[in-house]
């Protein structure tokens, strides 16, 4: 039955279903999410770290003593990863005037525009997918990881709105446009995740998330809360 209050506009209404179907999916996950029990050997595990906002309740340092991390874009701003993948031209010119492929192992296309620059490393041929995708497809290809956790990977946007903790910052988009269509990383993701069927993949959720069925269906990926993460490795 079709909830009506007197008085409610129409982006009003359209908030409230928001919040209710939000609401739902927490509750869903709280019981049925898998709750990791033993953090896996050091040498054997990876976190994946997109820049979407279900990241934020995670203090990215406190997962060193754990594996390796992978990382893309800007995160370099605040934290330094173990490897840093960038395919936007004008993100990796950044990196560049940063210094950044100096300090960590950072991978990108080849592109005419970086001939010049020295320090980093080239897919070869060129990948051609994003960079979230890309890294997980480094961590996954190149390394005897059995374990990898994708992190930050959130798909759809805040509502309709763009969910990037970067946003309003340079070389992003701002928060009040409208979300990036994401039926490329997804594609991506998913391809990587079924080209590995002997790797285990565990994505982590934020407070509020979406679970796309083609990933749902694949069974070597599974999900589990932030909640739970955080208190599987004691951090």
């Amino acid at each position: 039955m079709k909830k009506y209050i007197p008085g409610e506009t129409k982006e009003q209404r359209k908030a409230r279903k928001n919040l209710a179907k939000a609401k739902k999916q927490q509750t869903t996950a709280t019981t049925t999410l898998p709750v990791i029990t033993e953090s896996p050997t050091s040498n054997k595990i990876a976190f994946v770290i997109g820049n979407g906002t279900s990241r934020n309740p995670i203090a990215l340092p406190s997962l060193r003593p754990f594996g390796k991390i992978y990382g893309c874009n800007a995160l370099y701003r605040d934290f330094i990863p173990d490897y840093l993948v960038a395919v936007d031209t004008k993100m990796v010119l950044e990196l560049n005037k940063a210094g950044v492929q100096h300090q960590v192992e950072t991978w990108t296309n080849p592109n005419r525009a970086y001939s010049e620059m020295h320090g980093f490393n080239f897919f070869q041929p060129s990948k051609g997918w994003s960079s979230g995708p890309t890294a997980l497809w480094l961590a996954s290809d190149m390394t005897d990881y059995d374990t990898i956790y994708i992190i930050g990977f959130d798909f759809e946007g805040t509502g309709t709105l763009v969910n990037n903790i970067y946003a309003d910052t340079q070389n992003y988009k701002a928060s009040t446009e409208k979300a990036t269509y994401f039926g490329n990383w997804l594609k991506q993701t998913v391809m990587t995740c079924q080209n590995n069927p002997k790797k285990r993949y565990i994505r982590v959720l934020g407070e509020s998330f979406f679970t796309p069925p083609e990933l749902n269906k694949l069974d070597n990926v599974e999900n589990i809360h932030v909640r739970d993460f955080k208190k599987s490795f004691k951090i």
